[in-house]
């Protein structure tokens, strides 16, 4: 049963294809994250890009009008949410997975590791493949923050974390554990900051809808990012709205 979500309650809602495209601004869209907190709602960023760090993705916020400081959740923190102090951990991916982990009490190592996490980086290459695929073949267990396949941008569909992940897996031969969306070590993150009842936003029907359907929340689809057509119902996840933007889609929840 869907829910009456133009009266206060938490919204969490995707950065790519949401808000922007590799950090442009989607027209509306930082409006409309002022109004859903002018309104009461509670808004959380859960954001399966793990590459920054926290602190970076707070300010890209700011510089399109958005106060984010303490609303970011991202898959670099719900795979470290599966380290122990302590462990050993060959990171293959940007600073946001490193800061994530050293959050925790793991150690980032090169050699001799437990786990190895896999998160996007427009560095990656045959080396950090082969040694991301020696660590795993060693014993040290595969973890991906994500498996989207691509990322939105103004200029089309990228690959993403997702695609760099399969390469490790495919190279050793192991089944990895994916903590981002729409996975329940994400979805952990999120309960703990805003209970059992809200609305998820996003651009992708398997990642963001799945997400929605793992922490029980109704699911907002925009068609501003991955996703550029409304989708059939016999596609499985059926959306609470479609709109084509998040403004749209606020303004239609809040009628202003």
């Amino acid at each position: 049963m869907t829910r009456d979500h133009a009266h206060a309650s938490p919204w969490i809602i995707d950065l790519d294809g949401v808000m922007w495209l590799e950090g442009v601004a989607i027209a509306g869209s930082a409006d409309a994250v002022t109004r859903l907190l002018s309104a009461g709602h509670e808004v959380v960023f859960a954001t399966n890009f793990s590459y920054a760090p926290v602190g970076v993705t707070e300010e890209r916020l700011a510089a399109i009008g958005v106060d984010a400081r303490g609303r970011v959740v991202t898959s670099a923190m719900a795979a470290a949410l599966l380290v122990e102090a302590g462990e050993r951990v060959h990171v293959c991916g940007g600073p946001g997975i490193v800061e994530a982990v050293e959050a925790r009490g793991g150690v980032v190592v090169t050699g001799r590791a437990d786990t190895v996490i896999v998160g996007y980086d427009p560095a990656f290459d045959y080396d950090r493949l082969a040694a991301a695929t020696t660590e795993v073949l060693g014993g040290a267990r595969l973890v991906g923050t994500n498996d989207d396949p691509t990322l939105p941008g103004p200029h089309g569909l990228r690959p993403g974390g997702g695609s760099l992940l399969a390469a490790v897996a495919y190279a050793s031969g192991t089944v990895p554990v994916v903590a981002g969306k729409p996975n329940e070590p994400m979805a952990s993150l999120v309960r703990a900051r805003v209970g059992e009842v809200g609305v998820v936003v996003g651009d992708r029907l398997d990642t963001d809808g799945g997400f929605a359907a793992t922490l029980g929340f109704d699911f907002g689809l925009v068609l501003s990012g991955s996703t550029r057509v409304a989708p059939n119902a016999v596609e499985g996840v059926v959306p609470w709205r479609v709109a084509d933007d998040l403004g749209s889609l606020v303004g239609s929840v809040l009628q202003i």
